[in-house]
């Protein structure tokens, strides 16, 4: 089984209807601090993953981001290896986010 992707437009649209998921953020505790998109993201650094599964619903639709979008593909790899099946990928992670939705989000 493998992952979807989404886009930026699409993820703020999702915000926009209220729809319920779970917004991973994978980046590490110095970019979050740097900017977000969401102040309801659930941030756990990709390293920390394994570690704390027991916090992510597996039965919740969870959209998993980071800076390019690299580092969430992995994560979300991980994440069907463990049971969890209605993933997805913000397909060019918060970069993606500033350049469609969010100008003022500083990248670091």
């Amino acid at each position: 089984m493998h992952y979807l992707e989404i886009d930026a437009i699409e993820l703020k649209q999702m915000f926009d209807d209220n729809a319920k998921f779970i917004l991973l953020d994978v980046r590490t505790d110095r970019e979050v601090v740097a900017s977000i998109i969401s102040d309801k993201a659930h941030h756990i650094p990709m390293n920390e993953i394994p570690l704390r599964l027991d916090e992510l619903d597996k039965n919740s639709e969870i959209i998993v981001h980071c800076k390019s979008g690299k580092r969430s593909a992995k994560v979300c790899d991980y994440l069907i290896q463990n049971n969890f099946s209605n993933i997805k990928n913000l397909k060019g992670g918060i970069i993606a986010w500033s350049q469609y939705v969010d100008p003022s989000i500083q990248i670091i």
